[in-house]
């Protein structure tokens, strides 16, 4: 990318601007850091609600239907709330996995 920029201004099609580059070590601010890590943990208990709520009225929709006589496909929406349980469940564990610092 650097490159190309370069050979572009070479013939006068971009000007040569040097961007000052912040220099904070590599870490963000205490303050943001705080304030994500409180609003991922907020998004987090709201996902966990969500799923146990999910299955509750999965689960209370197949006893209604149970008690009709009627066959719905209330296994496979079951499923696909238990996937997303699965998947909130996981999402933390997952990023830490792949964007914790080593040694931290």
């Amino acid at each position: 990318m650097f490159s190309i920029h370069r050979s572009l201004a070479a013939f006068g099609a971009f000007p040569e601007v040097e961007v000052p580059s912040p220099d904070r070590g590599g870490a963000a601010p205490a303050d943001l850091a705080t304030m994500v890590t409180t609003a991922m943990n907020l998004i987090a208990w709201a996902g966990t609600a969500a799923g146990v709520v999910g299955v509750l009225v999965t689960g209370t929709m197949m006893a209604i239907s149970h008690q009709r006589g009627e066959s719905s496909e209330h296994m496979s929406r079951l499923g696909l709330v238990l996937g997303g349980c699965i998947l909130v469940a996981t999402a933390g564990p997952i990023v830490q996995f792949f964007f914790d610092a080593p040694g931290a």
